[in-house]
């Protein structure tokens, strides 16, 4: 499907942050430093997910916060130039905080990150975003490590209307969110689209306390089908993603990269999403794009299995260049689409 006819506006819920980005061999042991060998300040975190569902053609609204000085100034810039509608003035007294984010030779990411004004969103912001049926909100699992954010997000997401979906990446930090926020995030999620290290942490915890929650056991019927598959490459991320979803009662979109992803659904069968063949140079934002994509064409009405598969042709274009917003446009995702 080329082209994008919105019919909802997709709504982000999290962090607009800057990224310090340096290029490095390797991370190096504790007390050890190394050179970076290219380095990068640009606008990051939500940053990049509005970024990939703004150039596929969606209306992007942030709902977040965001700071008075040059790190504020960066990440308004940056929505700016994608067309990306900020709804609220900056805060007067802080700027917004930053990550650094270390890519070695792996193509693989590490942070390090600060908070700013970004951290301390109220209740009242994200009620200003107004959603209605047919929009798409984006939630990050940082906005739970961040206690005004968090408690604005979870006095939110209850009172949507049932035709808003709600989309959560839980993001890298949901190792270190108490499971009551996590619970209460599941209770609205209409997607969970994780990759392969969450979704093990997530299960592992959910597992390790099911007996406090007795809805969630994982004793009910798995995903229809996941059990009888014969054994296969994907054989381990379809047993995950079941889980998890057994777990949470959750849809759950499992990225596993070069792998491709998986899509498991209650009472359904699981789909397995093959991959994009590319040569990944920086993985840093493909989840970020892989989300924007998946967000904006949701709101634009496609089905669910379609707009993940859109998503994963994004995510695969954006680890052939360097840097974090590097989610491609339209004509692109169109044009790779073709190949799948």
């Amino acid at each position: 499907m080329t082209g994008l006819l919105t019919t909802g506006r997709v709504l982000h819920a999290g962090q607009a942050v800057v990224d310090v980005v340096l290029r490095i061999p390797s991370v190096p042991e504790p007390g050890g430093d190394v050179f970076a060998t290219a380095h990068r300040l640009v606008a990051g975190g939500g940053v990049n997910t509005m970024t990939a569902a703004a150039r596929d053609g969606a209306e992007v609204v942030y709902l977040g916060s965001h700071g008075t000085g040059p790190f504020g100034d960066i990440v308004r810039a940056a929505l700016a130039e994608e067309g990306v509608r900020v709804l609220a003035s900056p805060d007067p007294l802080e700027d917004t905080g930053f990550s650094v984010a270390l890519v070695d030779d792996s193509a693989e990411r590490t942070f390090v990150s600060t908070r700013g004004a970004e951290a301390r969103t109220p209740l009242a912001q994200l009620l200003a975003g107004a959603p209605v049926p047919g929009d798409v909100v984006c939630v990050s699992g940082y906005s739970l490590v961040h206690p005004v954010n968090r408690e604005s997000l979870l006095r939110w997401l209850p009172d949507l209307e049932d035709g808003v979906q709600v989309v959560v990446d839980p993001s890298p930090v949901i190792g270190d969110v108490d499971l009551g926020s996590v619970h209460a995030l599941l209770d609205r999620a209409d997607v969970w689209t994780t990759n392969e290290r969450e979704a093990r942490v997530l299960v592992d915890r959910l597992a390790a306390h099911a007996e406090d929650a007795p809805a969630r056991t994982g004793t009910e019927a798995a995903p229809a089908g996941s059990e009888a598959m014969a054994p296969s490459p994907d054989a381990d991320l379809l047993a995950l993603a079941s889980r998890l979803c057994a777990l949470t009662g959750a849809v759950v979109l499992l990225r596993a990269g070069a792998r491709g992803a998986v899509l498991v659904r209650p009472d359904r069968e699981p789909l397995v999403l093959p991959p994009l063949s590319v040569t990944a140079v920086d993985t840093n934002g493909a989840g970020d794009a892989h989300t924007g994509v998946l967000c904006g064409r949701l709101a634009a009405g496609e089905p669910l299995e379609d707009a993940a598969r859109r998503a994963g042709a994004a995510a695969a274009i954006a680890v052939t260049r360097h840097g974090p917003a590097t989610s491609p446009m339209t004509a692109e995702i169109d044009d790779a689409m073709h190949s799948l």
